[in-house]
Formats: structure tokens, C-alpha cells, sequence
């Protein structure tokens, strides 16, 4: 378990180090919070952990950048002492409890808890006898799903679809997706996820990159057009599904509206459904 070290709370920025990060540097996010910074202060300590090498950076990297570009020599800092799995853990918590993420991002960062969970409780994948009992690990992870759709007013079982696709998609492959001018989706991720011969893989993910198509089905479309590939078969209830989605995306903002309006109580039972099974 992650150890507080009480006695340390402020650091020189030129002793912590800041590995390989789930989510990059953002230069307007760092501007933002120079401005911020300046106006009211800093306000929330950034986590670090000790360890043989010295101090690591948990959470905080864009405060940190932050404080650097503000030519601070210290920074507010809460000290740990833990393993490689909960420092992990701990990064994916913070920002997943933290602003509102992409999909892209959520993915990933409840991927990295849930891997790191199971590694530092690997009873619970197990399913070993007893694990309840032991401080409830067994619902801890269904806890953290639940509080993640509250924040995020999604259900427990996208929840789960985002972890799942951050599973499959590694971190090159999402650094290319950033690059992405339209917003990546869910949807996006799990098609991604699910290909499995590298060239049409990569072919998606580069039309995504550059804006060459507005959604992974669309590139996969053209990619599987280009080589004189039949257009891949739909089951029923996929292609129904599609359909419902398109339609949905050409109706417009207005059009939306009044049918949820015209259909609220027949949607709230299917939600209610969904919920249910969960």
C-alpha cells in the first residue's frame, strides 16, 4: 500500500523526473495554467514517489511544466512511497477522477488501473476464495467503475467498453490517434482494437491521423476499397445498428431533440433495462 511521507511537501522541480506519461503534454493546457498559477496561486500539490533513483512524477506533469515555465525553483508536493503498480494505479485514478478526458484518454488511463489492480491484487482475477472478504477487493473495481460513469453520466457498462478498448490499443497507436482533427470515439477505438492484420490496422489508424476519414468504419471502408477488398459483411444487427447511428448523425442538434422529446419514456426504459443488467 502507498505510504504518505507527511514531512516532505515542496520539492526543487530540478530533482523530480518525469518518465514516459498515458497522456502527453498539451502546450495550450500548460499556457492555461501559467495564467491560472499566476492569478490565484497553486492551489493543488503535484504527487511524487521516492524511490532508489530519486523522485518520480506521479501525477501533476502539466503543473509541473507549468511551475517550470513560471521559473519556480520549488514546487508544493505530496511524497509516497510505493510500488511500480500503485504508483501506476495512482496516475490513472487522478486523472480519471480528475477533468473531463477523451474517449481516447479514458480508455487508456482505465485500461492502465484496471492492468495495474489485478497485478497488485491478482486474487481478484483469480477469483480465489475468500477474496471478498479480504477489504472487499472483489467490488473495488466496480467501485471505481460506478464512480467514473457518475462523473462521466455514462453507464457502468461503457465504462467497462472503454477499458477494454485501451486494452487494445497501444501507445504509439494512440499517440497517431491524437493527431486525429476529428474527435476519435469510442466506437472508433473498438473497431481499432478488434484488427487484427497490421496493414489495414495502420491503414486506419493513418487515415484517422491525418483527416483522411471522419471515423474508423469510414477508413477501414476506403482502405478495403483501395485494395479491391469486398467491404466487410455485416451481421443483421450490426448493420442496423449502423444505420440507426447514421441516420442519428444527419438528423442535426434540432431534429435530435425532438426525438427524444417524441420517445423520452420508451428511452428511459431501455436505459433503465441496460442498467439494470448490469
Amino acid at each position: 500500500m502507498a505510504d504518505l511521507m507527511p514531512t516532505i511537501t515542496e520539492l526543487k522541480i530540478a530533482e523530480i523526473m518525469v518518465g514516459e506519461r498515458l497522456r502527453p503534454l498539451y502546450a495550450a493546457g500548460v499556457a492555461a495554467l501559467v495564467g491560472v498559477i499566476g492569478d490565484h496561486g497553486f492551489t493543488v500539490p503535484i504527487i511524487v514517489r521516492r524511490t532508489k533513483t530519486g523522485w518520480i512524477l506521479i501525477d501533476g506533469a502539466h503543473r509541473l511544466a507549468a511551475m517550470a515555465e513560471r521559473k519556480a525553483v520549488h514546487v508544493p508536493v505530496r511524497a509516497y512511497t510505493c510500488t511500480d503498480a500503485e504508483a501506476r494505479t495512482m496516475e490513472a485514478a487522478q486523472n480519471l477522477a480528475g477533468i473531463s478526458l477523451s474517449p481516447l484518454d479514458d480508455a487508456l488511463f482505465l485500461a492502465a488501473y484496471r492492468a495495474s489492480y489485478l497485478e497488485m491484487h491478482p486474487e481478484t482475477a483469480r477469483g480465489m476464495a475468500g477474496a471478498l472478504a479480504k477489504n472487499g477487493l472483489a467490488t473495488d473495481l466496480k467501485s471505481f467503475a460506478e464512480l467514473i460513469a457518475n462523473k462521466r453520466s455514462i453507464s457502468k457498462r461503457h465504462v467497462t467498453k472503454l477499458a477494454s478498448a485501451g486494452r487494445d490499443i497501444s501507445r504509439d497507436e494512440a499517440n497517431q490517434l491524437r493527431l486525429s482533427p476529428e474527435k476519435v470515439t469510442l466506437d472508433d477505438i473498438l473497431l481499432i482494437g478488434k484488427l487484427t492484420d497490421s496493414e489495414e490496422r495502420q491503414a486506419v489508424i493513418r487515415k484517422l491521423s491525418l483527416g483522411a476519414a471522419k471515423s474508423a468504419s469510414a477508413a477501414r471502408a476506403a482502405y478495403r476499397a483501395e485494395i479491391g477488398a469486398a467491404p466487410p459483411v455485416l451481421e443483421e444487427k450490426d448493420a442496423k445498428l449502423q444505420a440507426l447511428i447514421a441516420a442519428w448523425g444527419r438528423a442535426g442538434a434540432k431534429m435530435q431533440r425532438a426525438f427524444v422529446e417524441m420517445h423520452r419514456a420508451d428511452l428511459e426504459r431501455l436505459l433503465g433495462a441496460v442498467e439494470g443488467d448490469e
